[in-house]
Protein backbone atom coordinates (compact mmCIF):
# COMPACT_ATOMS: atom_id res chain seq x y z
CA UNK A 1 0.00 0.00 0.00
CA UNK A 2 1.24 3.35 -0.90
CA UNK A 3 0.32 6.49 0.76
CA UNK A 4 -0.56 9.59 -1.49
CA UNK A 5 0.03 12.94 -0.34
CA UNK A 6 -2.83 15.39 -0.20
CA UNK A 7 -2.92 17.81 -3.15
CA UNK A 8 -3.27 21.30 -2.93
CA UNK A 9 -6.35 22.53 -4.05
CA UNK A 10 -6.36 23.78 -8.07
CA UNK A 11 -7.39 27.55 -7.29
CA UNK A 12 -5.60 29.27 -4.21
CA UNK A 13 -6.64 32.22 -2.47
CA UNK A 14 -4.11 35.01 -3.49
CA UNK A 15 -2.31 36.25 -0.42
CA UNK A 16 -2.04 39.84 0.48
CA UNK A 17 0.95 41.67 0.33
CA UNK A 18 1.31 44.20 2.79
CA UNK A 19 3.93 46.73 2.80
CA UNK A 20 5.29 47.67 6.53
CA UNK A 21 6.16 51.07 7.16
CA UNK A 22 8.79 51.14 10.03
CA UNK A 23 9.13 53.55 12.63
CA UNK A 24 12.56 54.78 11.51
CA UNK A 25 11.31 55.37 7.63
CA UNK A 26 8.61 57.61 9.47
CA UNK A 27 11.56 59.54 11.79
CA UNK A 28 13.34 59.65 8.35
CA UNK A 29 10.94 61.56 6.44
CA UNK A 30 10.08 63.76 9.31
CA UNK A 31 14.08 64.59 10.04
CA UNK A 32 13.94 65.29 6.09
CA UNK A 33 11.26 67.90 6.07
CA UNK A 34 12.34 69.07 9.37
CA UNK A 35 15.91 69.41 7.15
CA UNK A 36 14.45 71.75 4.29
CA UNK A 37 12.19 73.52 6.31
CA UNK A 38 14.54 76.38 6.46
CA UNK A 39 15.52 76.06 3.55
CA UNK A 40 12.30 76.79 1.75
CA UNK A 41 11.70 80.53 2.60
CA UNK A 42 15.12 81.11 0.81
CA UNK A 43 13.95 79.31 -2.40
CA UNK A 44 10.98 81.17 -2.36
CA UNK A 45 12.59 84.18 -2.53
CA UNK A 46 14.98 83.23 -5.36
CA UNK A 47 11.96 81.93 -7.33
CA UNK A 48 10.52 85.18 -6.97
CA UNK A 49 13.46 87.58 -7.67
CA UNK A 50 14.97 85.60 -9.86
CA UNK A 51 12.95 82.81 -12.12
CA UNK A 52 9.53 85.28 -12.29
CA UNK A 53 11.51 88.51 -14.03
CA UNK A 54 13.00 86.45 -16.39
CA UNK A 55 9.58 84.77 -17.28
CA UNK A 56 8.56 88.28 -17.87
CA UNK A 57 11.81 88.99 -19.61
CA UNK A 58 11.06 86.01 -22.18
CA UNK A 59 7.66 87.77 -23.00
CA UNK A 60 8.66 90.84 -23.60
CA UNK A 61 11.47 89.56 -25.80
CA UNK A 62 8.40 88.39 -28.17
CA UNK A 63 7.02 92.02 -27.87
CA UNK A 64 7.87 94.65 -30.13
CA UNK A 65 7.68 97.31 -27.84
CA UNK A 66 8.96 101.12 -28.04
CA UNK A 67 7.97 102.99 -24.55
CA UNK A 68 8.33 106.80 -27.33
CA UNK A 69 5.14 105.12 -28.92
CA UNK A 70 2.60 104.09 -26.71
CA UNK A 71 0.24 101.57 -27.59
CA UNK A 72 2.52 99.99 -30.30
CA UNK A 73 2.91 96.94 -28.48
CA UNK A 74 2.59 93.99 -30.37
CA UNK A 75 3.50 89.86 -30.54
CA UNK A 76 6.59 89.80 -33.21
CA UNK A 77 8.10 85.99 -32.10
CA UNK A 78 11.43 85.88 -32.29
CA UNK A 79 11.64 88.53 -34.82
CA UNK A 80 13.58 90.50 -31.83
CA UNK A 81 16.26 87.95 -31.69
CA UNK A 82 16.71 88.50 -35.24
CA UNK A 83 17.32 91.71 -34.80
CA UNK A 84 19.89 91.25 -32.31
CA UNK A 85 21.81 88.74 -34.01
CA UNK A 86 22.29 91.21 -37.23
CA UNK A 87 22.99 94.18 -35.23
CA UNK A 88 26.81 94.96 -35.55
CA UNK A 89 26.97 96.76 -32.25
CA UNK A 90 26.07 93.63 -30.69
CA UNK A 91 28.40 91.34 -32.05
CA UNK A 92 31.35 94.17 -31.35
CA UNK A 93 30.05 94.89 -27.57
CA UNK A 94 30.33 90.95 -27.11
CA UNK A 95 33.94 91.59 -28.38
CA UNK A 96 34.06 93.88 -26.06
CA UNK A 97 32.92 91.65 -23.18
CA UNK A 98 35.08 88.57 -24.23
CA UNK A 99 38.19 90.63 -23.91
CA UNK A 100 36.83 92.40 -20.91
CA UNK A 101 36.31 89.43 -19.01
CA UNK A 102 39.24 87.15 -20.62
CA UNK A 103 42.00 90.00 -19.81
CA UNK A 104 40.96 90.80 -16.58
CA UNK A 105 40.59 87.26 -14.84
CA UNK A 106 44.43 86.29 -16.62
CA UNK A 107 45.68 89.37 -15.50
CA UNK A 108 44.11 88.80 -11.86
CA UNK A 109 44.92 85.43 -11.66
CA UNK A 110 48.98 85.97 -12.30
CA UNK A 111 49.10 88.61 -9.91
CA UNK A 112 46.80 86.98 -7.58
CA UNK A 113 49.50 83.66 -7.44
CA UNK A 114 52.76 86.18 -7.64
CA UNK A 115 50.94 87.69 -4.40
CA UNK A 116 50.18 84.66 -2.78
CA UNK A 117 53.11 83.26 -3.21
CA UNK A 118 54.52 85.99 -1.39
CA UNK A 119 51.94 85.68 1.18
CA UNK A 120 52.82 82.43 1.90
CA UNK A 121 56.45 83.23 3.04
CA UNK A 122 57.05 83.99 6.72
CA UNK A 123 58.57 87.72 7.05
CA UNK A 124 57.71 90.66 9.41
CA UNK A 125 55.01 92.56 8.82
CA UNK A 126 52.69 89.84 6.73
CA UNK A 127 49.22 90.35 8.30
CA UNK A 128 49.63 93.61 8.03
CA UNK A 129 50.50 93.41 4.37
CA UNK A 130 47.91 90.85 3.69
CA UNK A 131 45.25 93.21 5.28
CA UNK A 132 46.56 95.91 3.02
CA UNK A 133 46.41 93.60 0.10
CA UNK A 134 42.63 92.41 0.48
CA UNK A 135 41.46 95.90 1.02
CA UNK A 136 40.63 96.89 -2.48
CA UNK A 137 37.99 93.81 -2.87
CA UNK A 138 36.19 95.50 -0.01
CA UNK A 139 35.55 99.09 -1.81
CA UNK A 140 32.55 99.59 -3.37
CA UNK A 141 32.65 98.96 -7.48
CA UNK A 142 31.18 102.83 -7.50
CA UNK A 143 33.84 103.96 -5.86
CA UNK A 144 36.28 102.13 -6.91
CA UNK A 145 35.41 103.44 -10.57
CA UNK A 146 35.17 106.95 -9.35
CA UNK A 147 38.72 106.23 -7.90
CA UNK A 148 40.14 105.19 -10.63
CA UNK A 149 39.02 107.84 -13.23
CA UNK A 150 39.31 110.87 -10.78
CA UNK A 151 42.17 110.04 -8.64
CA UNK A 152 44.75 107.16 -10.56
CA UNK A 153 43.42 108.18 -14.30
CA UNK A 154 43.16 111.90 -14.29
CA UNK A 155 45.17 113.54 -16.86
CA UNK A 156 45.99 116.37 -14.70
CA UNK A 157 46.33 115.42 -11.00
CA UNK A 158 46.80 111.64 -12.02
CA UNK A 159 48.93 109.56 -10.12
CA UNK A 160 49.83 107.49 -12.76
CA UNK A 161 50.98 110.46 -15.15
CA UNK A 162 53.08 111.43 -12.05
CA UNK A 163 54.45 108.28 -11.43
CA UNK A 164 55.35 108.11 -14.97
CA UNK A 165 56.52 111.36 -15.77
CA UNK A 166 60.10 111.33 -15.07
CA UNK A 167 59.87 108.69 -17.86
CA UNK A 168 58.82 111.47 -20.31
CA UNK A 169 54.43 110.66 -20.27
CA UNK A 170 52.82 114.31 -20.61
CA UNK A 171 49.42 114.69 -19.11
CA UNK A 172 47.41 111.59 -21.13
CA UNK A 173 43.89 111.35 -21.17
CA UNK A 174 44.08 107.47 -20.30
CA UNK A 175 40.23 107.09 -19.96
CA UNK A 176 39.54 108.84 -23.17
CA UNK A 177 42.26 107.26 -25.23
CA UNK A 178 42.08 103.27 -23.72
CA UNK A 179 38.78 103.53 -22.15
CA UNK A 180 38.26 99.35 -22.30
CA UNK A 181 41.66 98.76 -20.58
CA UNK A 182 41.35 101.53 -18.37
CA UNK A 183 37.77 99.75 -17.07
CA UNK A 184 39.98 96.81 -16.86
CA UNK A 185 43.19 98.27 -14.98
CA UNK A 186 39.65 98.77 -12.41
CA UNK A 187 38.17 95.35 -12.42
CA UNK A 188 42.02 93.97 -12.00
CA UNK A 189 42.76 96.10 -9.07
CA UNK A 190 39.51 94.98 -7.09
CA UNK A 191 39.61 91.31 -8.31
CA UNK A 192 43.36 90.67 -7.89
CA UNK A 193 42.68 90.28 -4.12
CA UNK A 194 40.14 87.91 -4.49
CA UNK A 195 42.13 85.64 -6.75
CA UNK A 196 44.98 86.06 -4.26
CA UNK A 197 43.06 84.65 -1.26
CA UNK A 198 41.71 81.77 -3.24
CA UNK A 199 45.43 80.48 -4.29
CA UNK A 200 46.65 81.69 -0.99
CA UNK A 201 44.28 78.64 0.43
CA UNK A 202 44.95 76.00 -1.79
CA UNK A 203 49.42 76.85 -0.97
CA UNK A 204 48.59 76.40 2.48
CA UNK A 205 46.60 73.28 1.94
CA UNK A 206 49.81 71.82 0.33
CA UNK A 207 51.59 69.39 2.21
CA UNK A 208 54.88 70.51 2.69
CA UNK A 209 56.40 66.77 3.21
CA UNK A 210 56.27 66.69 -0.23
CA UNK A 211 58.53 69.64 -0.99
CA UNK A 212 60.51 68.60 1.38
CA UNK A 213 61.37 65.12 -0.37
CA UNK A 214 61.86 67.42 -3.47
CA UNK A 215 64.74 69.45 -1.59
CA UNK A 216 65.90 66.80 -0.76
CA UNK A 217 65.72 64.77 -4.62
CA UNK A 218 67.36 68.44 -5.23
CA UNK A 219 65.12 70.14 -7.31
CA UNK A 220 65.47 73.65 -7.48
CA UNK A 221 62.41 76.32 -6.98
CA UNK A 222 61.31 76.67 -10.30
CA UNK A 223 61.31 72.71 -11.03
CA UNK A 224 59.03 72.15 -7.57
CA UNK A 225 57.01 75.34 -8.40
CA UNK A 226 56.45 73.81 -11.98
CA UNK A 227 55.68 69.93 -11.15
CA UNK A 228 54.84 69.90 -7.57
CA UNK A 229 53.08 73.50 -6.82
CA UNK A 230 51.35 74.53 -10.10
CA UNK A 231 49.55 71.47 -10.67
CA UNK A 232 48.47 71.58 -7.03
CA UNK A 233 46.91 74.68 -7.13
CA UNK A 234 45.56 74.38 -10.78
CA UNK A 235 41.81 73.69 -9.65
CA UNK A 236 41.88 76.70 -6.75
CA UNK A 237 43.14 78.79 -10.16
CA UNK A 238 40.31 77.08 -12.25
CA UNK A 239 37.71 78.11 -9.75
CA UNK A 240 38.63 80.99 -8.96
CA UNK A 241 38.65 82.01 -13.34
CA UNK A 242 35.38 81.00 -13.46
CA UNK A 243 33.62 82.70 -10.41
CA UNK A 244 35.45 85.56 -11.43
CA UNK A 245 34.13 85.32 -15.11
CA UNK A 246 30.77 85.06 -13.84
CA UNK A 247 30.92 87.85 -11.76
CA UNK A 248 32.12 90.39 -14.52
CA UNK A 249 29.61 89.35 -17.17
CA UNK A 250 27.04 91.11 -15.00
CA UNK A 251 30.08 94.55 -14.85
CA UNK A 252 28.16 97.49 -15.15
CA UNK A 253 29.45 100.32 -12.69
CA UNK A 254 33.21 100.72 -14.00
CA UNK A 255 31.72 101.42 -17.40
CA UNK A 256 28.83 102.98 -16.32
CA UNK A 257 31.22 105.79 -14.48
CA UNK A 258 34.00 105.94 -15.93
CA UNK A 259 33.56 105.94 -19.75
CA UNK A 260 29.81 105.62 -20.41
CA UNK A 261 30.65 103.11 -23.02
CA UNK A 262 32.52 105.46 -24.90
CA UNK A 263 33.91 106.25 -27.35
CA UNK A 264 30.98 105.07 -29.41
CA UNK A 265 30.81 101.75 -28.40
CA UNK A 266 34.15 100.98 -27.51
CA UNK A 267 33.98 100.50 -23.96
CA UNK A 268 30.22 98.97 -23.49
CA UNK A 269 29.72 95.58 -22.58
CA UNK A 270 26.73 93.82 -22.89
CA UNK A 271 24.84 94.78 -19.64
CA UNK A 272 25.65 98.49 -20.38
CA UNK A 273 24.36 97.75 -24.37
CA UNK A 274 21.60 96.51 -22.48
CA UNK A 275 20.79 99.51 -20.32
CA UNK A 276 21.49 101.65 -23.32
CA UNK A 277 18.89 99.86 -25.75
CA UNK A 278 16.39 99.83 -22.64
CA UNK A 279 16.53 102.75 -20.80
CA UNK A 280 18.30 105.51 -23.78
CA UNK A 281 16.29 103.90 -26.79
CA UNK A 282 13.22 102.59 -25.10
CA UNK A 283 13.51 99.59 -27.05
CA UNK A 284 12.06 97.18 -24.13
CA UNK A 285 11.43 94.01 -26.77
CA UNK A 286 14.85 94.37 -28.01
CA UNK A 287 17.01 95.06 -24.67
CA UNK A 288 14.71 91.51 -23.21
CA UNK A 289 15.97 89.14 -26.28
CA UNK A 290 20.19 90.92 -25.79
CA UNK A 291 19.22 89.63 -22.07
CA UNK A 292 17.58 86.65 -22.61
CA UNK A 293 20.62 85.76 -24.95
CA UNK A 294 23.00 86.84 -22.26
CA UNK A 295 21.50 84.70 -19.73
CA UNK A 296 21.51 81.84 -21.91
CA UNK A 297 24.94 81.64 -23.22
CA UNK A 298 26.36 82.78 -18.88
CA UNK A 299 24.56 79.44 -17.74
CA UNK A 300 26.05 76.90 -20.93
CA UNK A 301 29.44 78.77 -20.70
CA UNK A 302 29.04 78.62 -16.69
CA UNK A 303 28.07 74.57 -16.47
CA UNK A 304 30.52 73.40 -18.79
CA UNK A 305 32.95 75.04 -16.70
CA UNK A 306 31.98 73.94 -13.34
CA UNK A 307 31.23 70.60 -14.23
CA UNK A 308 34.89 70.29 -15.44
CA UNK A 309 36.15 72.00 -12.21
CA UNK A 310 34.18 69.91 -9.65
CA UNK A 311 35.26 66.66 -11.91
CA UNK A 312 38.35 67.91 -11.42
CA UNK A 313 38.01 68.23 -7.80
CA UNK A 314 36.35 64.58 -7.77
CA UNK A 315 38.98 63.12 -9.10
CA UNK A 316 41.72 64.72 -6.77
CA UNK A 317 39.67 63.17 -3.81
CA UNK A 318 39.46 59.86 -5.10
CA UNK A 319 43.15 59.78 -6.04
CA UNK A 320 43.91 60.60 -2.67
Amino acid sequence: MTATAPTAPASAAPTKVTTLHSKRDTITRAEGWRRRGPLLPALIFMIVVTQIPFLFTLYYSTQSWNLVRPGSRHFVGLQNYADVFADRQFWQVTINTIVLIVGTVIISVFLGLLLALLLDRKFLGRGIVRTLLITPFLVTPVAAALIWKTTMLDPVYGLVNWALSPFGVGQVDWVSKFPLPAVMADLVWQWTPFMMLLILAGLQSMPRDILEAGRVDGAGAFKLFRELTLPHLRRFIELGAVLGAIYLVNTFDAVYMMTQGGPGVASANLPFYIYQRAFLGFDIGQAAAMGVIVVIGTMVVASFALRLIFKSFTGKEEAA
